[in-house]
């Protein structure tokens, strides 16, 4: 059971949090493999490790988010909103963080499709409320190095090998066979959002999955839980308030 799901009000106080995390996943189609909420699992699973490691308030996941390139028939099961719709729940919860005493919060995403909280970031500054967004490019190409990655940041698309290995890792419940034989590269994507993922893919898998491993996936989520020390440093510093 996940730290959120126990703690009570006295809980929140004690703890006495300056930032607040919150993951951002979604509801899509992930091959015959992985399952449907995995980039919610991920986004979990990097945001209970920062909580293990940092003096950070943990929120619920935000489990349905932008997939539209994955809407297809042939994946029944993927869910989405608008990024206009996830723009108002993020910034929603924000102020009423806020308004309860908590002004900084850290939007950790999963899914690289939710483009949008870019932007809900870049708005926040003025607002009374000071956000980032993390993982960066950077702090995945770190934590990739770390853990021997070795499928590119471009061909390790969608349930691929780093996405694969932190399952593995954190819910390898979760992960059913198959991922062994599932690879499928497609690195020329010059219309994704335009086609959608159909046009590039049949399995819904663009990746190397069969490069995954439970030790990947802790290495990589080590090598983040080290990455997020600077963002909680910048967001708790006096000069930023």
């Amino acid at each position: 059971m996940s730290t959120y799901s126990r703690e009570t009000t006295e809980d929140v106080k004690a703890a006495n949090a300056a930032v607040a995390v919150l993951p951002v996943g979604s509801f899509e189609q992930h091959g015959r493999y992985l399952p449907l909420a995995t980039d919610t699992v991920v986004a979990c699973a990097i945001a209970e490790s920062i909580a293990a490691a940092h003096p950070v308030r943990l929120l619920p996941p935000l489990t349905i988010s932008c997939s539209h390139e994955h809407e297809d028939p042939a994946w029944p099961g993927t869910v989405s909103i608008s990024a206009a719709t996830l723009h108002a729940v993020v910034r929603d919860i924000a102020e009423s963080l806020r308004r309860t005493g908590t002004d900084r919060l850290v939007l950790v995403n999963g899914h690289g499709g939710n483009y949008v909280l870019r932007n809900v970031v870049q708005e926040s500054a003025g607002s009374g409320t000071r956000m980032a967004l993390f993982p960066g490019s950077g702090d995945w190409d770190a934590a990739r190095e770390r853990a021997g990655v070795r499928t590119s940041s471009r061909a390790d698309m969608h349930a691929g090998e780093v996405e694969t290995s932190i399952l593995l890792h954190h819910s390898p419940e979760l992960v059913r066979p198959g991922y062994e034989s599932a690879d499928h590269l497609a690195d020329d994507r010059p219309h994704l959002l335009t086609l959608g993922m159909r046009a590039y893919t049949e399995s819904g898998v663009i990746g190397r999955p069969s490069l995954g491993s439970a030790e990947k996936g802790k290495e990589l989520l080590a090598g983040l839980v080290d990455s997020f020390a600077a963002y909680h440093s910048l967001l708790t510093s006096e000069d930023f308030r």
